[in-house]
């Protein structure tokens, strides 16, 4: 055991093809004692080539970079991770995509980071993909959590008739049926029959069910119905 422990650098291989994403990723490296540029690409070809003349720990590339022989996109994605498996790939993109952004995952991108993130979240992503863990960046996060939650509406949009929709939502906003059947100008039995008919058509055994369910596929914010 030494007296001062010695920081080997991760060696890290950036590609992108816009040069001031390649600067603002080396001004990020150049600040963090663990992380080492060893080679730099601006396109497919350019990253294929780096790759078979030098050694590296982990790839930092942009998602579309037009114009190299190896593909663009995903396909970059599925060649790297074909030639290299064990590479550690973190995947930088603007892309809002949600089923790009799903396919990066399905195809093995350790960690994917929104360029509208702060770039120096760049070493959390690098850490995180050499632990063969997976990392997304916050507008990442959101994005697919957005699309997650839309896709819940539309389904419950699509079980629920106009009216059940509308008696559910302001039920689980926290109106009873009294005031549901007074600002809607129907008859308290048929609010009552139309929320019975949603919970039924929904699964839900109870009103503690039906606040959950409406507040995980957004129908009321979090905290309104409580």
């Amino acid at each position: 055991m030494t007296d001062i422990d010695t920081v080997v650098p991760i060696r890290t291989l950036i590609a992108d093809d816009h040069p001031l994403m390649l600067l603002a990723l080396e001004n990020v490296v150049a600040s963090l004692p663990d992380l080492r540029i060893v080679g730099r690409a601006i396109d497919s070809t350019e990253l294929f080539n780096a790759l078979g003349q030098l050694e590296c720990d982990v790839v930092v590339t942009d998602l579309f970079m037009p114009g190299g022989t190896q593909g663009d996109g995903i396909e970059i994605i599925r060649r790297l991770k074909a030639r290299y498996p064990n590479l550690p790939l973190v995947i930088l993109t603007m892309s809002t995509d949600v089923d790009v952004l799903h396919e990066a995952i399905a195809l093995g991108a350790n960690a994917i980071l929104s360029k509208r993130d702060r770039i120096d979240l760049v070493h959390v992503a690098v850490v995180t993909a050499l632990a063969r863990e997976s990392y997304l960046g916050p507008t990442i996060r959101t994005l697919l959590a957005d699309a997650k939650l839309a896709q819940r509406l539309e389904r419950v949009r699509q079980l629920l008739s106009k009216r059940e929709l509308e008696v559910f939502t302001h039920y689980a906003s926290g109106l009873g049926i009294t005031e549901i059947a007074r600002q809607t100008g129907r008859s308290v039995k048929t609010i009552s029959a139309q929320k019975c008919t949603a919970m039924k058509k929904l699964a839900l055994q109870n009103d503690v069910d039906l606040y959950r369910f409406a507040i995980e596929h957004g129908l009321v914010a979090r905290g309104r119905s409580t």
